[in-house]
């Protein structure tokens, strides 16, 4: 307190102020952790690397955007600086309807018509990477404390390299636009900006590049900071009457005939409009109706979200409020065009559920959104589409209205209840190398999230098998070395098989239905079982499924193999497909669908197999595994009597799924669980959560443990592994 005392009256007020300053930036730094301290040789070595992909990342950007055609980059600002932009040319600037800014904007605009149009790009994109990085410096700076030493010195890099690979950000380079610079204003107002005044002036001039943004001043007022609201507001009516003043009859078309220019760009119906009133353009509503439902909708959304911002923002957490807050702009603007939503990723600093399993569902299902297209994140089935195409929608407003984020008042802020962890059973054999570094989890992970996960996944498969294609001549070459490995060994029975189903209709029938059907409907129903019942073993299983199909696309990328029924005078049937012209190129539309020479190693018996062996270990009656044991038994015949394979391909599937479950095996240990004795069962910190098993093996040794996983006993101190 003596710091505090002065015996100087004409001083004593400033420094008060000034020591209280210090002490509130000494605490902050206690909170935060001394980020210039060392942190550490791995967090080190991760930072670099984050920064490294931050400098990869800028290049390959400019580099993407600035090798394109002239007429293919920065296709907006080309519409509006161009020699034949619309800042060129005489009358009104929304006549083309080609420019969608404030009359302001256009008006901050007009000088760059005098740049050359290579150095333009240039400086334009460079400046649009700059304010990406100082956005990333200012949303770290943003996070509500406290902030382990750790995550501040790593959440830099890590936000702008984020940022970088958004939807968002990335179309905004594409086309040139300056979405960036409002969201930096805002960010800037309220987290940099000292003071009432310099605050409002800042997101005065955000609002008058984007009126939607004007909710921030509405914010600042709410939150006790009116002069701030005032000023801003004053700001952005002075810079609009100043355009008005200069340019009127933009001015004019843009607020009034235009309605602040809800229909200027695009068709306001198109899925590049994520707002609440596109998606009820897209749903086939029109007219009055269509504007009364929308803006009943908008004004409960703009309640509902500032209720939950201020309450953030009194809460200790200012950069939420701000998400959320611009969350709520994005659903209740007439148009929110893709390289506008930059919103929606900031909400990603929320807190969401009390068990520490659950605390990535929420950031991970913004950071897939806004990065991924919709297509990718769901499928097309009918009654998923609508979802699908407002995806970016449908997330800020569970941003702005929906996500239970935490108080930092809440227990679980800082300590989540912890996940239940069992260690694996020891290996046998000594000469196997175990290396656990993730512990074997016992509950399951979030159905949500690890949907999405597997949507993800898969598609990128997809994509990755459609694109690994060395052409036609590589592939039948590939197959003729197949095909005389197989005469070698005398297994060359593909011809045989083939012939002979073709000769019964019914058995043709039923394999042609196998190979078509069975692919997926057993693995989905298999992992859908285990994540019932079986929890822990659901997470194994998943694992070693997973490990397989990605070692399965090295075999698609490094040999691509015609099948049977793809080579030319081996007089295959192609039971499945029908017919297919040899001697055309592509063999018909079938190949724009799909890869049709990934098929070494064949997934079909891979997968097969793998459920063929899961269903043996884990099936408690000896039916059950003998029924599942029929399935690679049909699907390697289907494969063969098809036309589809050769019977190596099976031998690769085999391969693949044989090193899925011994990396698994390497990685995290056997299946099998060891049971926890009393002392193992805590709950504390240390500990990380206590297993479930210890009870329940202690009552019945080698009896099933929590969510009917098989627990072996542990085994005396001093007997070997």
């Amino acid at each position: 307190m003596r710091g505090f005392i002065r015996t100087n009256p004409g001083r004593g007020d400033k420094c008060v102020k000034r020591e209280g300053r210090r002490s509130v930036a000494d605490a902050e730094s206690g909170v935060r952790g001394n980020v210039a301290a060392d942190p550490g040789a791995r967090a080190a070595a991760a930072r670099a690397v984050l920064w490294l992909l931050v400098a990869v990342l800028a290049v390959r950007q400019m580099a993407v955007v600035l090798s394109r055609p002239a007429g293919e980059r920065l296709t907006d600002l080309e519409t509006w600086t161009g020699a034949t932009g619309v800042l060129h040319m005489a009358g009104s600037l929304y006549d083309p309807g080609r420019f969608t800014g404030t009359p302001f904007a256009g008006l901050v605009l007009k000088p760059l018509t005098v740049s050359a149009e290579q150095a333009l790009g240039v400086v334009w994109t460079f400046g649009t990477l700059l304010l990406v990085v100082a956005l990333g410096f200012v949303a770290v700076r943003a996070l509500p404390a406290p902030v382990s030493r750790r995550t501040a010195f790593l959440a830099a890099p890590f936000a702008i390299t984020l940022l970088m690979v958004s939807l968002p950000v990335r179309n905004t380079l594409f086309l040139g636009q300056t979405s960036i610079l409002p969201v930096l204003l805002v960010l800037l107002a309220w987290f940099v900006a000292r003071g009432e005044r310099l605050p409002g002036v800042l997101a005065g001039l955000a609002a008058a590049l984007q009126p939607v943004v004007l909710l921030f001043a509405v914010l600042f007022w709410l939150t006790g900071r009116r002069r701030a609201a005032v000023t801003g507001g004053a700001v952005f009516a002075v810079c609009t009457a100043l355009a008005w003043a200069v340019m009127p009859q933009d001015s004019w078309a843009y607020w009034v005939h235009h309605l602040a220019g809800a229909g200027l760009g695009e068709r306001p119906d198109s899925l590049a409009n994520q707002s609440l009133h596109g998606a009820l353009l897209r749903f086939g509503l029109q007219g009055p109706a269509e504007i009364a439902l929308f803006l009943v909708l908008a004004a409960a959304v703009v309640l509902v979200g500032l209720r939950r911002a201020v309450r953030y923002a009194r809460d200790g957490q200012p950069l939420l409020a701000v998400a959320v807050t611009g969350c709520v702009a994005v659903a209740v603007s007439p148009t929110a065009w893709q390289h506008q939503l930059l919103w929606v990723l900031l909400a990603v600093v929320g807190r969401v559920g009390t068990r520490a399993s659950d605390r990535l569902v929420w950031p991970a299902v913004v950071v897939l959104v806004l990065t991924l297209p919709g297509k990718m994140l769901l499928p097309n089935v009918g009654v998923i589409i609508p979802v699908r195409d407002n995806i970016l929608l449908v997330t800020a407003l569970g941003a702005a209205c929906v996500a239970p984020f935490l108080s930092r008042t809440s227990p679980h802020w800082q300590r989540p209840v912890p996940t239940e962890h069992a260690r694996p059973v020891p290996s046998r054999a000594a000469w196997v190398p175990l290396l656990p570094f993730w512990r074997r989890v016992l509950s399951r992970p979030n159905l949500l999230l690890e949907l999405l996960l597997i949507r993800v996944v898969y598609s990128a498969y997809a994509q990755v098998r459609l694109a690994a294609t060395a052409g036609r001549s590589t592939a039948e070459e590939h197959g003729r070395q197949i095909h005389s490995a197989e005469q070698w060994l005398h297994i060359d029975i593909e011809h045989w098989a083939n012939h002979a189903v073709v000769g019964i209709p019914w058995l043709r029938n039923f394999f042609d239905y196998y190979y078509s059907t069975f692919h997926f409907i057993v693995p989905l129903a298999i992992l859908g079982v285990l994540y019932v019942r079986r929890p822990s073993d659901y997470r194994w299983a998943r694992t070693t499924i997973g490990f397989a199909t990605v070692l399965a696309l090295f075999g698609f990328w490094l040999y691509p193999l015609a099948p049977p029924r793809l080579m030319p005078g081996l007089g295959f049937i192609d039971t499945v497909h029908g017919v297919q012209d040899l001697d055309s190129p592509d063999f018909g539309a079938l190949t724009a669908m799909t890869n049709q020479y990934a098929a070494m190693p064949s997934l079909h018996f891979g997968w097969s197999l793998w459920c063929g062996l899961v269903i043996v270990l884990l099936a408690p009656r000896a039916w059950m595994k003998a029924l599942g044991l029929l399935h690679p038994v049909f699907t390697v015949s289907a494969i063969v009597a098809t036309g589809n394979h050769w019977v190596l391909d099976a031998v690769g599937g085999a391969a693949v799924v044989a090193a899925g479950f011994g990396l698994t095996y390497v990685l995290s240990g056997p299946r099998r669980l060891e049971a926890r004795t009393g002392a193992d069962t805590g709950t504390g910190p240390g500990t990380g959560g206590g297993a479930a098993t210890g009870t329940a093996a202690e009552a019945a040794p080698g009896g099933e443990g929590a969510g009917g996983q098989r627990v072996v006993p542990a085994e005396p101190a001093g007997s070997t592994a």
